[in-house]
Formats: C-alpha cells, structure tokens, sequence
C-alpha cells in the first residue's frame, strides 16, 4: 500500500497533473459561486473531456472542481445572501450578518479554513480507513435515513429565535412544498396541477435563490449598502486574524460531514444542517447564533466539504455513490475502465490513490486562493446597493435558468422570492421552510421504503440499534433548546 501511495505521489508532481487539479479547483470555485451552476453539473460536464486524458490527470481535474466548487458555494452565500449551492444554505444564517456588519473577508476567511479543515479529515478517512466505514455505511438504511432527516428537521427547534410556533409551521410549509410531485413510493403525480414541470417536485436551486437572494433584494431596496456597521475597513481584512475557538467546532463538523457524506441518499445539505444545529446547541452563547457568528460559518462549512471524502467512500470501495456529484465522478472512473471495488486499491491502485492524494492539493489550493482573495471578494458588500441589486438579480434568473433552461424554473424562483419576503415580514424563519423543503424528500423516502420493508410496523424505528441511538442523538440536541426556552419562560413570568 505504502508504495503504491508513493508511487501516486510521484505521478501527481508532474507539470500536466498539478495543472489539473489547479485549474480544476479555480474553476471549482468560480462555478459554486454563481448560483445554478452545481458541482454536479461541472463534473458531468468533465467526462466527455477527460475521456483521453491520461486518467490521473482526468480524475484529478475532476476532484478539483467539487472540492473547489462545494467551498465556492460559501462565497455568495456569505456575501450576498445567495447560496451558490444547496450545501451552502446554512452559511448564510451566520455568514451574511457578518457581511451587513462589514466582516464580509473575514466570514470568508472562516469558510476557507473550514473548508480546508473538513476536506483534509474527510481525505484522510478516505485514504485509511475507506473499507471499514464503507461497511458501516451498508448499515444504513431507510429507517436510519428517515432518522438522520428528522435530525436535521430537529434544528427548527434551535434555529427559530423568536415565535417557536411560527417556526414550526414555518417548518411545516417547508414539508408541504416538498410533496408538490410524484409521490416517492407509488409515483402517483401530487398538487402538481396542470403544470408538468412539477412532476420532478420544487427544485431547491430556484427557491433557495427566490427565498434567501429575492426576498433580501426586497429588503435592501430602501437602503444605500449591504453594510450597516462598517466594523473595518475592507482593505485591512486581510491582516485580521482568525476569531478563537473555532477549532472544536470545525473538528466536530468535519467529523459529521464525513460521516453523513458516506450514506448514500444523506449529503452535504443535510450535514450542513445538522453540523449547525449541534454547535448551536452545544455553545455558551446559542442566541449569538443568526447575528453573526463566526462558529456558525466554521460549523457549516466543514461539514459540507467533510462530505466531499466521505461521499467518495463507498463509492470507491462498493460503487454506491453518496451523493449526485460521487454518482457523476463514477462515470468518470468507469468511462476509464476503473469499476468501483477491491480492485481500485490494488491492481490499479496507483490511479486511485493519486486521486485520493489529489483531493488534498485542491484543498491547499483554494485554501490559498480564499484567504488571499477574501479581501477582494469583501469589496463587493461595499458596491452601492443601486448596482448590486440589479446585477444580483441577474445572476439569480440567470443561475434559476441554468438548471434545466426552463422559465418556469424562473418563475418559481419569483414566486418563492415575494412569498419569502412575506413571511419574513410576518414572523416567520425562512431557514425553516428551507429546512423543511430540502429534507421533505429523504424523510418521506425513509419514512415510506422503512413501513414497507417492516411490513407497515412503525416498530421498526425503535428496534434497530443504529436508529436507537439516532433517538438519543435527537434527544440530546434538542434538550439544550428546551432547557434555554423553559428558562426564558420563567424569566419573563
């Protein structure tokens, strides 16, 4: 093993190599930063090129552009409140507030060292214990799935800072969105009406962008700048030191994203998610949380990059790829006659431990190109409002077209941007109905594939250990919001 790492090595220190991977990751970047345009979508793109590429060269260039494309996913998530990826969601609850107090560089300085820290663990898990995890993640199954979803649903409770009860029906419109289209079990077609573009459901791409990007346009049209507070001067962001601390927090992120990034059907949104919801609930300050805390970024961003090894895992070793992105670079492997097994590690495992090696480059790459260019990214929170506002509207009816080049898609992004910006002036949290919307679909799936395999005994959640001990960590990241609303309670009695 050791020589064949070493011989790995060696191959990726070839001009033609390195070349790939940088360009790869820059690209990466570029693309998860304009919204519509996924890793996924890149990386499928890739194929047909790398199909006479020497197949290190090919498949590093590929592991370029998703690491570098799920960090670029943060930047006009933090900046403008628009996540280039669903992944970056959660980024924006702390990550923009930071920016409107004018730590715009300095959120994005976060995100990259998140990033870099929760792509390097995932790696590592990749490179050394791939086998043993991809067999614990065969363990997981519907009823398991439908569990790790009602986890990340759990953080409506934690992230809705104000009228619990807005929040959970907040979480509930998110739910009901999730049903337009064909039911998952029996495919039978759902409040689609006449409109065949809602057979496949509500994609998140047009809506994430109508209810974080639209409704806060609405929102800045009465004010002269995105920055409220100008806590320092964009120029001097880049001598600013990371904020303490955080290194619990990325630690633990990475840990999560790893691990829910390995479980087919799971991926980097919903670990974003319950990344978030366990710093929140296990930090002194949890009200801190939504006004911009740094934790809050760090805890986001290293778990969805800790996905991006971890998703690779069973997908290297058992050809069960995590996610739609690890789905698309298996297509790349086997367009090279690469096929996912034992085989991968030894009789080509030249090959494929220098793609695993070149997943740590990309991340040193874009660790380097986010923290040198966080201050010029900054500037862009300091452009007026008069022309930020239409050329962030441009990129979201843009970006919502680019998915399947439909005006409907369009559309939808509209109509989720007027309904977003109306329930927030009414009370209620967006992040919910984000919540609800995004993880609808694993919780209905689990909760469906789950009654049929147990015969339609609900039992099943409670018997098997995996999901027992999802019910403890359900319990135990619940209690702390409990516990804080009980006491505001008596305070105000």
């Amino acid at each position: 093993m050791m020589q064949m790492i070493t011989d790995a090595a060696m191959s990726l220190l070839a001009p033609a190599p390195l070349l790939a991977i940088f360009l790869g990751t820059l690209g990466g970047i570029i693309i998860g930063a304009i919204p519509g345009l996924t890793a996924t979508m890149a990386v499928a793109l890739l194929i047909p090129v790398t199909f006479g590429m020497n197949p290190v060269v090919g498949l590093a260039l590929m592991g370029g552009v998703y690491s570098g494309g799920m960090f670029g996913g943060a930047i006009s998530s933090i900046l403008l409140s628009t996540p280039g990826t669903p992944a970056a969601a959660a980024t924006a609850f702390d990550g923009y507030p930071m920016t409107r107090k004018g730590k715009g560089g300095v959120a994005i300085t976060v995100a990259t060292v998140a990033s870099f820290w929760g792509g390097i663990i995932s790696t590592i898990a990749l490179l050394l214990v791939a086998p043993i995890l991809a067999k614990f993640s065969l363990r997981f199954g519907p009823p398991e799935n439908f569990l790790l979803a009602i986890m990340g649903l759990a953080s409506i409770v934690t992230l809705t800072s104000g009228n619990l009860i807005k929040g959970l029906i907040s979480g509930v419109i998110g739910l009901l969105l999730a049903s337009v289209g064909m039911d998952p079990i029996d495919a039978y077609p759902r409040f689609a009406g006449d409109f065949p573009e809602l057979y496949e459901g509500i994609k998140d791409i047009p809506a994430l962008i109508g209810l974080f990007s639209i409704s806060q346009l609405l929102d800045l049209t009465g004010e002269a700048s995105i920055i409220q507070e100008l806590a320092a001067d964009v120029s001097t962001l880049k001598d600013n030191k990371l904020p303490k601390g955080l290194a619990p927090t990325i630690a633990r992120g990475s840990l999560i994203g790893t691990i829910v990034g390995m479980l087919p059907g799971a991926g980097a949104t919903i670990s974003a998610f319950i990344s978030y919801n366990t710093a929140k609930s296990l930090d002194k300050e949890p009200e801190t949380f939504g006004k911009g805390n740094p934790k809050g970024v760090a805890a986001s961003e290293s778990a969805n990059n800790g996905c991006v090894g971890g998703s690779l895992i069973p997908m290297l070793t058992l050809g069960i790829p995590g996610n739609s992105v690890a789905a698309c670079l298996m297509g790349g492997l086997t367009i090279n006659n690469l096929i996912p097994g034992p085989e991968l590690f030894s009789k080509y495992g030249t090959i494929t431990y220098g793609f695993i090696l070149s997943l740590f480059i990309a991340n040193i790459v874009f660790l380097f190109l986010g923290i040198y260019l966080a201050p010029f990214f900054a500037k862009v929170s300091t452009a007026p409002n008069s022309l930020l506002i239409p050329g962030i509207a441009v990129l979201s009816v843009v970006g919502s077209f680019a998915m399947r080049n439909m005006m409907f898609d369009v559309w939808t992004m509209l109509a989720f941007g007027f309904g977003g910006y109306f329930l927030h002036r009414c009370g209620f949290d967006l992040g919910a109905v984000v919540l609800g919307l995004i993880l609808g679909h694993i919780t209905e799936e689990g909760f469906g594939g789950a009654l049929a395999i147990s015969n339609g005994s609900p039992a099943i959640f409670f018997t098997r250990p995996l999901c027992i001990g999802l019910w403890v960590c359900i319990f135990l990241l619940l209690l702390p919001a409990i516990r804080s609303r009980k006491k505001a309670k008596h305070t105000v009695d």
